[in-house]
């Protein structure tokens, strides 16, 4: 236990960066030109961990696919990832800590071009449908 009751010496003027000294090449992962992918399929505690990860230089990709801890098969396409997205979903957990949750962070790439296949399937393009709706009220706003 710690008996000081004084303020610290010394007050950091600036957050701490990784590799600030560092030139970074664009064109690896983690440049401008190749972002790091978007953290899905885990617990908002899980994701707060790998996004701490990812500010302070201790992020680390992967190069290969990884095994699933369930189907044993390489389907762990994220870093810090233990199930696949399938497994996970099944099973209605995190992908990384294995524990029951409500809440999942972001959505999978298979959800999303299900939603694409969706709506071509019906025949309307998000921007086509959003040009008709701003048109049609900006039409009954106008004509009174």
């Amino acid at each position: 236990m710690s008996s000081r009751r004084r303020p610290p010496k010394h007050q950091n003027s600036y957050a701490w960066k990784p590799n600030a000294g560092v030139k970074i090449n664009e064109k690896e992962v983690g440049g401008k030109l190749r972002p790091y992918s978007e953290i899905t399929g885990v617990c908002p505690r899980c994701k707060e961990q790998i996004d701490w990860k990812r500010r302070y230089g201790k992020y680390k990709p992967l190069r290969e696919p990884a095994k699933c801890q369930l189907c044993s098969k390489r389907n762990v396409r994220q870093a810090y990832h233990n199930l696949c997205s399938g497994c996970a979903k099944e099973q209605k957990v995190c992908a990384k800590c294995r524990c029951c949750v409500n809440q999942i962070v972001g959505r999978d790439s298979a959800e999303v071009e299900e939603e694409q296949k969706m709506l071509e399937e019906v025949g309307l393009d998000i921007f086509s449908y959003l040009l008709v709706a701003f048109s049609v009220r900006c039409y009954v706003y106008f004509d009174g």
